[in-house]
């Protein structure tokens, strides 16, 4: 639908999701469910491989949620959907890489969308903030990964003053991949999309399963598992056509066909 707030546009394996609801591309519970909705599908079609998601316009990526729909009845705590906020920080068995292309202000809900993604490019003028202690509350997601994603203190920092840093330093903090020009950003997302969907869904899948796993494991524990056959996506990977092609191919010194079986 063309007054959707989410808009999407499909290229063979890739998959582009577009946040456009102006003025700043905010967030409140009927957007988050067709997010949810998007990125559920997104999973499960076999035929998609990779994500990109980005805001429109030049200014906005996502501030987060939308203070003036919670000032109309949009509960905090209400129905964001599958997925939780955004459809995509707390979307179950996300096996397949997204890109986040933050084309402008992240902060808040916004950040923490951003950081829920496997790879981040930011545009030059892009900036980001954790701006939820000035308003009395907590940016619980992020409080929970950027210890995780960057040095703790600096984490600690950012959620405790709520301050804003531009893209060079959340690139010094390793918090973004790569900096790049305002008017190359969606062209660099597609390259690396286009990258990303010719290598190896399976293994793509297995990488994910086991970083989500060893996440809060020791690392003799995650190893264990793996080597028991506890993770499903590991076992899939070491049964498929595709272990043998990657085998093959070498052998042969040829480039693999990924089927993703």
């Amino acid at each position: 639908m063309t007054d959707s707030p989410i808009k999407t546009r499909r290229d063979g394996a890739i998959l582009e999701v577009i946040l456009d609801r102006p003025k700043a591309n905010a967030i409140d519970l009927a957007t988050s469910r067709i997010m949810g909705d998007v990125f559920q599908d997104f999973r499960d079609d076999p035929e998609l491989r990779v994500a990109i998601l980005t805001g429109a316009g030049d200014k906005f990526f996502c501030p987060g949620w939308d203070l003036k729909a919670a000032a109309d009845g949009d509960a905090v705590d209400g129905d964001y959907g599958v997925g939780g906020f955004g459809g995509l920080q707390e979307m179950r068995d996300m096996n397949k890489p997204v890109i986040a292309a933050v084309n402008g202000i992240a902060c808040g809900g916004g950040l923490e969308l951003a950081i829920s993604a496997d790879i981040i490019l930011a545009a030059e003028h892009a900036t980001f903030a954790l701006p939820e202690i000035r308003s009395g509350t907590v940016a619980d997601a992020a409080s929970v990964k950027l210890p995780k994603r960057i040095p703790y203190h600096i984490a600690m920092e950012l959620l405790l003053t709520g301050r804003w840093f531009d893209a060079t330093e959340a690139n010094r903090w390793g918090l973004v991949n790569e900096i790049v020009a305002a008017d190359q950003l969606m062209d660099r997302a597609w390259e690396l999309a286009r990258l990303l969907a010719s290598g190896p869904p399976l293994v793509y899948a297995a990488i994910k399963e086991v970083v989500r796993d060893a996440e809060d494991s020791k690392f003799q524990d995650a190893m264990n598992r793996i080597t028991k056959s506890q993770l499903r996506t590991v076992e899939t990977l070491y049964r498929s056509e595709d272990q043998l092609e990657g085998a093959r191919a070498f052998a042969e010194k040829r480039d693999p066909v990924w089927k993703g079986k």
